[in-house]
């Protein structure tokens, strides 16, 4: 059976979108944080006739007594734990949903899928978090983050679960294992490509989130560093080398985590289709 060749053309116009979608504004906002601020004022794209990454990097994370070093502790915590929080219990739910059919079944199916139709609304939710009071908490924006986020894991690690022989759950079954132990020694460790793929896909989502933070955890000591560019713009108005170097700050950690983890997130995705 003969393999089709890749057609040239169409990989060039690929590379070429590419460059033009990503890697020219990536380049224009690396420039732009280097410039001096009358440099910068001109919004062109060339690089910068004195380099000053060091200065602007220092004032950026000075500024309002250090807000950016805050920014990113928060939005490391409000990943970490939602992201954990995202893998455990969706993993949990997609392995009773796929091993264990009963009436409620086909009612929980519809949950999971009314949490990826369904928008979000913001004053309920406000309304829930001041009744348990941990509005204006990262508590409370974790419980939200797991919350819009839950249904397109559980609808991950159920596909990806589909894949994987029941054979296993009855030789341990067998063996004496009970269900936790069966699903954290056996079951878990099966489930690597598609934990892979969450970890990565919902810690750019939660990092990256602005609408979230802004609507349920207002204040500037709590903000996320998708917030710090909200709060600096006003500061930073006319000193757009400072803005860009705060928006570069938070671009790299992302694009760092999707560069290494490209090819774990397309197999996680795609497992489920190929093995079934």
């Amino acid at each position: 059976m003969r393999t089709r060749r890749p057609n040239p053309w169409l990989s060039g116009v690929a590379i070429l979108a590419f460059t033009v979608v990503f890697v020219l504004p990536f380049v224009f906002v690396l420039f732009t944080a280097a410039k001096g601020q009358q440099e910068a004022a001109l919004l062109e794209f060339s690089p910068p006739t004195e380099w000053r990454i060091v200065e602007n990097l220092r004032a950026v994370i000075e500024a309002r007594d250090y807000l950016l070093v805050i920014a990113f502790i928060n939005s490391v915590v409000l990943t970490v734990a939602s992201v954990t929080l995202m893998v455990v219990l969706a993993s949990m739910a997609a392995f009773v949903l796929q091993r264990r059919r009963s009436r409620l079944t086909g009612p929980v199916n519809l949950l999971v899928l009314s949490g990826l139709i369904i928008p979000p609304a913001v004053v309920p939710t406000i309304w829930v978090l001041q009744g348990l009071g941990i509005f204006k908490t990262l508590l409370g924006l974790i419980l939200v983050e797991v919350a819009f986020h839950l249904s397109f894991c559980v609808l991950l690690f159920r596909a990806f679960l589909a894949t994987v022989p029941r054979e296993l759950d009855e030789s341990a079954v067998i063996d004496g294992a009970g269900p936790i132990r069966l699903f954290f020694r056996v079951v878990l460790p099966l489930l690597r490509p598609v934990t892979v793929t969450v970890i990565v896909v919902q810690s750019v989502g939660v990092f990256n989130d602005f609408v979230n933070p802004l609507y349920f955890l207002p204040g500037e000591e709590n903000a996320t560093v998708q917030l710090t560019l909200f709060n600096f713009q006003s500061q930073f108005e006319t000193q757009y080398n400072l803005l860009f170097m705060d928006i570069l700050l938070i671009t790299i950690p992302p694009l760092v985590m999707f560069l290494f983890f490209n090819r774990q997130i397309v197999a996680g995705m795609t497992s489920g289709a190929i093995k079934g």
